[in-house]
């Protein structure tokens, strides 16, 4: 599990790659907002109908284990404004994927990165062009630091190829070949 931190607005936001996909803290960017605690409004934006209905389409997208079961129960229970649910009790009764819960320290509520930008933009819109933009910088430079390890890697291949190569050659200086003959032993 890798973790990364992107500074928003003055805010740092942490981003972990679980099983190689970007999971972004809810409860970091719930700070952007200082009039609730970060888990307050995290319950609060799961409370929307609306936000609800995203996070069922997503997780019928991208997750097959799925429990199908419980999403007509919880949509129903939307009009209700005493309806609360807690990204933990979404995640156990749906088996759900797009949000993580971490206890403990450094802890807290991830997000797939495509629904983190749906909070970001329940949160106030203008913090979401500024997290995306941020986020994309991130993504451009990881990909560029693979490209160049990949290149490096490639070139070292190479270098090892051309090695043994050269050491195939007969009647050579027996101290430049690392593969020993039996005649040079």
């Amino acid at each position: 599990m890798s973790k990364k931190k992107i500074e928003v607005q003055g805010l740092e936001i942490r981003i972990e790659s679980i099983e190689q996909k970007d999971y972004v803290s809810l409860t970091d960017i719930a700070k952007q907002s200082s009039k609730a605690k970060p888990a307050n409004l995290i319950q609060n934006w799961m409370k929307n109908s609306n936000t609800l209905r995203y996070l069922i389409t997503w997780e019928k997208v991208h997750n097959p284990k799925l429990k199908v079961i419980h999403l007509d129960d919880l949509l129903v229970q939307t009009t209700d404004n005493r309806f609360i649910i807690s990204p933990k009790e979404w995640i156990k009764n749906v088996n759900a994927i797009g949000l993580i819960q971490k206890s403990g320290r450094g802890g807290g509520t991830f997000a797939h990165v495509e629904i983190a930008l749906d909070f970001c933009y329940w949160i106030n819109p203008e913090f979401k062009v500024y997290f995306n933009k941020e986020f994309v910088r991130l993504k451009k430079e990881e990909a560029q630091t693979k490209n160049l390890e990949w290149h490096i890697s490639k070139i070292t291949d190479n270098i090892d190829e051309v090695r043994n190569l050269l050491d195939t050659i007969p009647h050579q200086n027996p101290e430049r070949n690392r593969l020993k003959s039996p005649e040079n032993k």
